[in-house]
């Protein structure tokens, strides 16, 4: 007998697996929680069609195992735990569960999900700002015109240039399209301002962030018209002082100064009660497309030449002749005009390297100019001059504007002989005079009126030019003149109709050719 007390060991016993005969019949609980949901949801649906009641137990009986051990457990399997909901059922829960049963019961038939018919979006507001476009004085009006002819609303010319209304695509368009301005100046504060400080906290309250940062340079151009200010320099100074305050307190640094090729241009424009702060968007100016490079001895500036062109009338289904060529901007600008090419297709612009700047809207707009550019003229342009070098600088000019070498034809003589290239047609030219005439060609202008009445009656003759006795030179008289700025140049654009009926040999006593009543 040892004194180890004995140890009890527990043991397993397989549950039996028929039920007692004598054990009355448990009846079935009621469900709850989410089968209890389930439950009345399928309910409800038979009562909504009755032809799926048969299907759903037939459904049923596939899901279920089939056999005749399909209610038996193995012997040595763990007891089956009570359902998780019958675990968690409480008096409450069984009420809750009743409602919810009761109001599926008694909801009506229809789908509970109703498609209901979508409205449209409303439009998206598109930003429009105030823009204003310079040109060279006496090209308001022409300005207007073409600004309107593109599809601008609100246009309104002004002493040299043209305000208008627009929204950011309409601004690039008027960059690539505009052949008279000389910039686009997109309008970001305005202000009455009194002393220099005024400038400052204008310029302090801009959000500037929002066109460029620190990282890029700057510079601030300041012109003024009856301004109280006694330094416009100061004015400037000032100007800038306010935008890198701003740009120093919001992003910790400032733009650096940059006088020739700065990424962002910001004008400062005054006059007797405000400041107009402008963000240019054009970077250089508008007049330099590209391609010039020999500019000759006078050179005219490419809105200029277009303007001129605007105001004579020409069109390009008739010829059109500049016997005093130069380095031919007037014929590559009408060139241009007769194919369709947009003035700034092939050069850079400012707002390219603004933060704002969608490079894919701008290569969208691009292309669809490109796509309507016509690939050949219906008449002549000619040009011609004295100098070879002239001529030769002119040809370089327009292989640099993509024409082919037919697109213009150039050359060497002397405006005093030229054959007319058609029956009909356009002279627009920008002759030498001041400096450029020297006294021995004292008798060209009379040599020149001569040739052209003998062998051009039908054209119209345009020409600009600072001497203002010019049509006395000429011994015609003006159909109508234009002022107009050669750069600082106060000049007139003369125009002139060419009757060869009115001629007659100097001779026989007549000096002038028959032409209308001179206006302004």
């Amino acid at each position: 007998m040892s004194d180890t007390p004995s140890r009890k060991t527990l043991s397993l016993k397989p549950r039996s697996t028929s039920r007692d005969s004598t054990t009355p019949e448990r009846k079935d609980r009621p469900r709850a929680g989410a089968r209890a949901r389930q439950a009345a949801l399928r309910q409800h649906a038979q009562q909504a069609n009755p032809s799926a009641t048969d299907a759903a137990p037939r459904s049923e009986a596939r899901k279920r195992p089939q056999g005749p051990h399909t209610e038996q457990q193995h012997p040595h399997a763990a007891p089956r735990r009570p359902p998780r909901d019958a675990q968690r059922e409480s008096p409450s829960s069984r009420a809750a569960e009743q409602v919810v049963a009761e109001s599926l019961s008694e909801a009506p038939s229809e789908p509970r999900i109703q498609r209901k018919p979508r409205t449209p979006r409303a439009p998206r507001i598109t930003e429009t700002f105030t823009v204003f476009a310079p040109c060279p004085h006496g090209l308001e009006e022409a300005l207007s015109l073409e600004l309107q002819a593109l599809g601008y609303e609100s246009v309104q010319a002004g002493r040299a240039g043209c305000h208008f209304q627009a929204d950011w695509t309409s601004i690039l368009r008027a960059n690539l399209y505009s052949r008279l301005a000389t910039r686009i100046l997109v309008q970001v504060a305005h202000a009455d301002v009194h002393t220099e400080d005024d400038i400052l906290e204008l310029a302090r309250q801009t959000p500037w962030e929002r066109w460029f940062g620190a990282e890029q340079t700057l510079r601030v151009d300041t012109s003024a018209i009856r301004s109280p200010m006694q330094s416009l320099q100061y004015c400037n100074l000032r100007t800038k002082d306010g935008i890198c305050d701003r740009l120093r307190e919001l992003e910790g640094a400032r733009p650096d100064i940059d006088t020739v090729r700065p990424d962002a241009r910001v004008h400062l424009f005054l006059d007797a009660h405000s400041a107009t702060l402008y963000l240019d968007v054009s970077g250089e100016s508008l007049f330099k497309r590209g391609w010039r490079l020999d500019k000759g001895e006078a050179p005219l500036r490419e809105n200029l030449a277009a303007g001129m062109l605007a105001l004579s009338d020409w069109t390009p289904d008739s010829p059109l002749l500049d016997p005093f060529c130069g380095s031919g901007t007037i014929l590559i600008e009408a060139a241009w005009i007769a194919l369709g090419v947009p003035p700034g297709i092939w050069r850079p612009f400012g707002f390219e390297r603004l933060r704002s700047h969608d490079a894919r809207l701008w290569r969208d707009l691009k292309d669809d100019a490109r796509a309507r550019i016509a690939t050949r003229l219906e008449q002549p342009i000619v040009g011609c001059d004295l100098q070879p070098a002239a001529i030769a600088a002119a040809r370089s000019n327009v292989e640099r504007a993509h024409l082919g070498p037919e697109a213009i034809r150039f050359e060497v003589c002397d405006a005093r002989a030229l054959p007319a290239p058609g029956d009909a047609g356009w002279i627009v030219t920008n002759p030498p005079y001041g400096e450029r005439l020297s006294e021995e060609d004292a008798d060209l202008w009379s040599q020149w009126a001569t040739h052209l009445k003998r062998h051009y009656g039908g054209w119209r003759l345009n020409v600009i030019t600072s001497d203002l006795d010019f049509p006395k030179r000429l011994r015609l008289k003006a159909r109508r003149r234009y002022p107009l700025y050669n750069g600082d140049l106060d000049c007139r654009l003369f125009q002139f109709e060419l009757v060869s009926a009115g001629y007659r040999d100097p001779a026989d006593g007549a000096s002038e050719a028959s032409g209308s009543q001179e206006s302004d």
